[in-house]
């Protein structure tokens, strides 16, 4: 099994890279919350990255989905299955998380962005990690509507559509953290771009609503970063949003 590579952002909350994409481990005493879980082929590293922190399967008390892409979510129906973990995603998440439907990058998009550097030696980790992968969450649970939720950091969800019409970032206002799943990230394999930034075009459902979306991020006023690829960005929330609209193509 490989080791994994923890990020201890500060006491309580890590982020964990698995293969190109990046969870986020979230305690408070014995309990804790996750939010993401990988690829299907990182499902080893997720649960040894729980036992890295000192905690059991048995100890998540949900699953938060920033969105229910297969490098997000692999993991996710494993845990509600096997550990009765409840899994819970916007509302107008939840029916693509069940797989109703799927605003995923299609095969032929990414063939034709093919001669981009970086876009083929990432298809094929991508495919390796279980990309392809049928992984949709038979019961997923919507978020309350309203304030923080009732599990361990008490998140604040903060609907930031573009990427995935149900696409969700989660704020932890005490720690001045900001989870950005794939609506704002920190790099990319098929970008060459740095620091703060959107993800390539061909990888949003809306683009102009991903662009839209990064107002909702900068109001959080939040100062430490958690993407979901790319590593953990300290600053101002407001200045990352400012360089990500500024490269965004």
């Amino acid at each position: 099994m490989r080791t994994p590579e923890m990020f201890q952002v500060e006491t309580g909350v890590h982020l964990v890279p698995g293969s190109d994409t990046n969870w986020v481990i979230v305690q408070d005493g014995d309990a804790v919350t996750l939010v993401d879980t990988g690829y299907p082929g990182d499902r080893e590293l997720l649960l040894a990255s729980l036992h890295a922190v000192g905690a059991e399967p048995s100890a998540v008390a949900a699953v938060l989905v920033t969105h229910a892409h297969s490098d997000h979510i692999g993991s996710a129906e494993y845990l509600r299955t096997r550990y009765g973990i409840p899994v819970l995603a916007h509302r107008e998440e939840v029916p693509h998380a069940r797989r109703d439907f799927l605003q995923q990058v299609s095969v032929g998009r990414i063939a034709a962005g093919a001669w981009r550097p970086g876009v083929l030696p990432w298809a094929v980790r991508a495919l390796r990690s279980g990309g392809k992968k049928e992984t949709p969450v038979a019961e997923p649970r919507e978020l309350p509507c309203d304030g923080p939720l009732d599990v361990p950091g008490r998140p604040v969800p903060v609907h930031t559509p573009g990427h995935t019409d149900g696409h969700c970032a989660y704020h932890l206002p005490d720690r001045g953290i900001l989870i950005t799943g794939d609506a704002l990230v920190g790099g990319h394999p098929t970008s060459g771009l740095r620091g703060p930034q959107l993800l390539p075009r061909m990888f949003h459902h809306d683009h102009g609503r991903a662009l839209a979306s990064l107002s909702a991020l900068a109001a959080t006023g939040a100062d430490v970063l958690l993407p979901g690829h790319g590593p953990v960005h300290r600053g101002p929330v407001r200045a990352a949003v400012e360089h990500a609209r500024g490269t965004a193509g």
